[in-house]
């Protein structure tokens, strides 16, 4: 009676459509299939994963199918014949979870080319060492690429991916580029000496139609405010390199999945490139930075210290500066009978380098019950109420936002995948091969170029979302803003003073004031609001029993 043929499975893989090693699928099977005869194996089942990656079992369908037809015992095999280890897998912790996962159905691993058989003594701790060592390896040439690129910040090198805003890449160093460097020189200046923060220098560049230069890193032609941040905050443009501010990292509790994160200790030289703003002027900036951050903390205001509703909204007749809220007290008789508060020019002190001769005190109390009564009977025009429904039932399009976003989370997958694929192809060179060290060269400067454009491709996605939350942010501020508005008669009546300033900073981008008091009383001119609440300018007249007053209310012309 013949004796009954031991039943085998093969499975191959390779990593991209190039032949890995040597040897294509083809080859491989070819071999293992010779192997078989000569020891007199059945084959009755053959497994493929073309263009798959060993890093990970996951992904592998034929792999995992395999694995489940030995636990349901499908065929009664014994031996799994596999090319070479690598093939069955690069990554140590699944190469053993899944050699044992056979041990416990009865199969164990034969490596052709290796010479390893899982069945023997020396065979599975064989297989744990090379296991080991192939993803040693790879995680060495990672850290060997990511050290390369550490050691041309250190030298004050520009280190790779798209030149900042601003600077142009000549044979690998960064060089001004003046057309783009007017705008970072502008950015600079208003934040520093005004009191703009990003949205009022955004709204700025784009009301003065500066825009970006499109280049092939970026087609949005507006400075938004989270990239003026960015600018601000970057200090590459005083000259120096930072490296590391942002890191890629595994996810706490998986295995493939990856996050950008922010870091403190990253590597700042001086760079090899000329600044376009100085080093003190860098510095100041990321004081105001920090103060403004704090700026709605108020940890020193004393409980009966007054808030000026309108501080920095009114602006000066004269030179157009902001006027700030101040006290004065008023004698009689050489005693004191009462404060007085006001809005004066801030640049009537000659702060700032500036002198302006506008001396006049406006009363906070008339100026603040005017500004009141406007917004008040705008909202009981009949039409205004259809007119605020409508805004706050608008939808916002996020189409065009959401579809780039997508393009570079698919691009940053492919490029993940690719950087995974040439770490395998060089883990898997073949050290004999007498063109071995060329090979590893050029896929090196494969991988360096791959790490290059995961690194733009992980600021591009930040910038994107940033303008996503941004244009969201906005639509859920104007909605409450409009709806706010419905009852600002009934809502200003009970609101204590620091609810009223921020009501008004949201509502109100400046008022204009008369430079002579009016023969009616008043000062107010005229006021502009941050949200197009009204179609077109249009005058509002008032009647205050006493006279008629007309403010020429204005929306917005840029949203």
């Amino acid at each position: 009676m013949e004796k009954a043929r031991i039943k085998v499975y093969t499975y191959t893989r390779v990593s991209t459509a190039m032949q890995v090693d040597g040897y294509s699928l083809d080859a491989q099977k070819a071999c293992m299939k010779a192997f078989a005869d000569f020891n007199g194996y059945e084959i009755v089942g053959e497994y493929e994963d073309a263009g798959k990656s060993g890093r990970s079992i996951e992904g592998r369908v034929q792999f995992n199918q395999m694995i489940e037809d030995i636990k349901s015992d499908k065929d009664g095999v014994s031996y799994v014949l596999v090319f070479k280890l690598s093939r069955f897998g690069r990554n140590a912790a699944d190469v053993l979870s899944s050699l044992q996962t056979m041990q416990d159905f009865g199969v164990n691993l034969i490596c052709v080319e290796d010479g390893i058989d899982s069945s023997k003594d020396a065979g599975k701790l064989i297989i744990s060492v090379l296991s080991a060592v192939a993803e040693i390896e790879k995680d060495n040439i990672r850290v060997q690429t990511l050290e390369g690129r550490m050691q041309k910040a250190r030298e004050g090198r520009w280190v790779g991916g798209f030149a900042p805003y601003g600077y142009r890449l000549v044979n690998g160093a960064l060089e001004i580029n003046e057309e783009e460097a007017e705008a970072i020189r502008i950015i600079f200046d208003r934040y520093l000496h005004t009191d703009m923060g990003s949205n009022g220098i955004a709204r700025y560049l784009a009301n003065q139609g500066i825009h970006k230069i499109e280049r092939q890193n970026g087609k949005n032609p507006y400075f938004d405010a989270a990239l003026i941040r960015r600018i601000i905050q970057n200090p590459v443009y005083c000259g120096k390199i930072a490296y590391g501010r942002r890191r890629t990292e595994k996810v706490h509790g998986t295995r493939n999945d990856y996050h950008l994160v922010e870091k403190d200790d990253y590597i700042l030289v001086d760079g090899r490139h000329e600044g376009i703003i100085s080093e003190d002027d860098w510095q100041a900036a990321q004081v105001k930075v920090e103060a403004q951050a704090k700026k709605y903390e108020h940890v020193n205001r004393g409980k009966n210290e007054r808030i000026h509703l309108l501080t920095g909204i009114v602006k000066c007749p004269l030179c157009g500066a902001g006027m700030y809220g101040n006290k004065s007290v008023k004698h009689r008789n050489g005693k004191k009978y009462k404060d007085y508060y006001f809005y004066g020019c801030k640049h009537r002190l000659s702060t700032r380098g500036h002198k302006c001769d506008y001396k006049k005190q406006i009363s906070e109390e008339v100026l603040d019950n005017a500004v009141a009564e406007v917004i008040t009977a705008l909202v009981k025009k009949p039409k205004f109420a259809a007119l605020m429904q409508s805004k706050i039932n608008m939808k916002v399009d996020t189409a065009a936002i959401d579809q780039e976003i997508e393009n570079y989370e698919k691009e940053l997958r492919h490029f993940y995948s690719l950087k995974s694929k040439l770490l395998e192809e060089i883990d898997g060179l073949d050290f004999d091969d007498k063109h071995y060290s060329r090979r590893k060269s050029d896929l090196e400067d494969r991988l360096s170029k791959a790490y290059d454009r995961i690194d733009e491709l992980e600021e591009l996605l930040l910038d994107a979302r940033a303008k996503k939350r941004t244009i969201e942010a906005e639509k859920i501020t104007g909605d409450n803003i409009y709806k706010i508005l419905f009852y600002f008669d009934k809502m200003y009546a009970v609101m204590d003073e620091a609810e009223r300033r921020h009501l008004m900073e949201s509502l109100i981008d400046e008022i204009q004031i008369y430079e002579e008091r009016q023969p009616n009383g008043q000062w107010l001119k005229s006021i502009r609001f941050k949200l197009p609440i009204i179609d077109q300018d249009m005058s509002l007249s008032l009647d205050n029993n006493s006279h008629i007053e007309t403010v020429v209310l204005m929306s917005r012309k840029d949203t």
